[in-house]
């Protein structure tokens, strides 16, 4: 017989649960409201947690289930919790997500709304919404297991088989701040290309000031538009770390034929470059001057800057695929990262981190996958970093503890104003982030120096 590891417990995770990270996926679909099929308490949690960061209204919906439902089964719950939002917000999509609790009794979602679209059909006059269903327990992964796997339901479930072809380009950035979506759309058109981005929670979560509350915001990527993919000409993917299982571009790939281009996530010098290759190919161009005029900045700055970073060492924590672009992009400015550290499982983080820092000299980074903050920071006793980067959850444990920098990127950033305006991707952003890390180091290097001085 097997034996049996012992448990350790979890001391301050560095991810989410597996539902938030499908909610904020839905959040992205035009007129969507997610739901979770659980208990009341894990809607709220991930409500006040995104509006943390995001600083803006988000419903999410719940079946509500108590002991009772725990033992005999949450059906009613669901099938009358759909009837209420259906009632209450007219969406014309919901997005069902199952949270431990109703995985572990077995509900049978895809069953249950099997038999909610034939019973009530008739009394919402034949207005049924989208209903699109994800399975997500949270022992299952972490917050970005959610997230693809959500995108995917949505493709799988809505996408029209039948659709015509056209020259439109289906774009999965992956979970980034919605100024990356807002950079990633502008680049699209100007280089000519109609893309469909999803999920676009560009608006729905970083939206406009107005006079009167709205259900259900405006913006995301509109239902039509995604029942279109199988039509494309190409689907982009941002992701190193993401396995076929969980890919959206690999259900059009495989099920329509739709070409699909797989990069990392374009953080820094080459993966943007791997990035602007791509378009360039797809839309039969060259590059707009302005991207060349970006490019050509970074590098400027690079040379600029290089003399406050070089040699300095860095802890990079965060979503896989987010850390991987990280770490390329740190390699290239002249910072080692020391420790690349992840609470995901994908089993695929240290081939992608290898695969970005191989060429560099010097010995490779320690990497940890499926880590939280107690085992990061014991691992940073003996690295002695100059700086770390990742989201606010490190800074009392890591930053603070050890009286060094924090740069702030990804999600969560719950201790900082302007969260969803982080701009990571592009030339552009790669640029935003150099000039945070490099006035870091500087600011630290003043702090400490007994006299202070004004002039670098």
């Amino acid at each position: 017989m097997k034996k049996a590891e012992p448990f350790v417990s979890t001391t301050n995770a560095c991810k989410m649960c597996t539902p938030l990270g499908a909610a904020m996926a839905f959040k992205g679909l035009e007129g969507c409201v997610p739901f979770l099929h659980g208990s009341q308490g894990c809607a709220t949690y991930m409500r006040r947690y995104i509006i943390s960061h995001f600083r803006e209204p988000m419903d999410i919906a719940s079946s509500s289930l108590g002991e009772k439902d725990a033992v005999y089964g949450g059906k009613a719950n669901l099938m009358q919790g759909l009837l209420n939002v259906i009632g209450k917000y007219k969406a014309p999509a919901v997005g069902i997500a199952t949270t431990c609790l109703t995985e572990t009794i077995g509900d049978d979602v895809p069953t249950i709304l099997h038999e909610f679209r034939k019973e009530h059909l008739t009394s919402l006059n034949g207005q049924m919404p989208a209903l699109i269903h994800v399975s997500t327990p949270s022992y299952g992964g972490s917050h970005m297991e959610g997230f693809h796997a959500a995108v995917r339901s949505m493709v799988a479930q809505l996408a029209d088989p039948e659709t015509a072809k056209h020259r439109g380009i289906n774009l999965f950035s992956g979970f980034v701040s919605p100024e990356d979506i807002r950079h990633l759309q502008d680049i699209f058109a100007h280089f000519g290309l109609s893309a469909t981005l999803l999920p676009d929670y560009s608006e729905t979560l970083d939206g406009p000031a107005l006079e009167d509350y709205q259900n259900i915001p405006g913006g995301g990527t509109p239902l039509d538009a995604v029942r279109a993919m199988p039509g494309a000409g190409a689907s982009i993917e941002f992701g190193r770390t993401i396995k076929p299982e969980r890919s959206a571009g690999a259900v059009l790939r495989d099920m329509y034929g739709v070409p699909l281009h797989s990069l990392g996530l374009p953080i820094g010098l080459r993966e943007s470059d791997a990035l602007f290759t791509t378009l360039e190919t797809l839309a039969g161009c060259s590059a707009p001057r302005r991207y060349a005029l970006e490019r050509g900045r970074l590098l400027d700055a690079m040379v600029d800057g290089h003399k406050y970073v070089a040699g300095k060492k860095a802890i990079i924590y965060g979503e896989e695929d987010l850390v991987v672009g990280l770490t390329s992009f740190l390699s290239e400015i002249g910072i080692k990262p020391v420790l690349v550290a992840s609470g995901g499982e994908s089993g695929l983080l240290a081939e992608a981190v290898a695969a970005v820092t191989g060429e560099f000299p010097g010995d490779p980074p320690l990497v940890r996958d499926g880590v939280d903050f107690y085992q990061i920071v014991a691992e940073a006793e003996a690295l002695e970093p100059d700086l770390v980067v990742g989201n606010s959850k490190g800074y009392r444990e890591l930053a603070r503890a050890r009286n060094i920098p924090l740069i702030r990127v990804g999600f969560p950033i719950h201790d900082r104003f302007g969260s969803q305006r982080v701009l990571h991707l592009g030339y552009k952003g790669a640029l935003n982030l150099y000039d945070l890390i490099v006035n870091a180091l500087i600011e630290k290097k003043q702090e400490d120096s007994p006299i202070g001085y004004g002039y670098i």
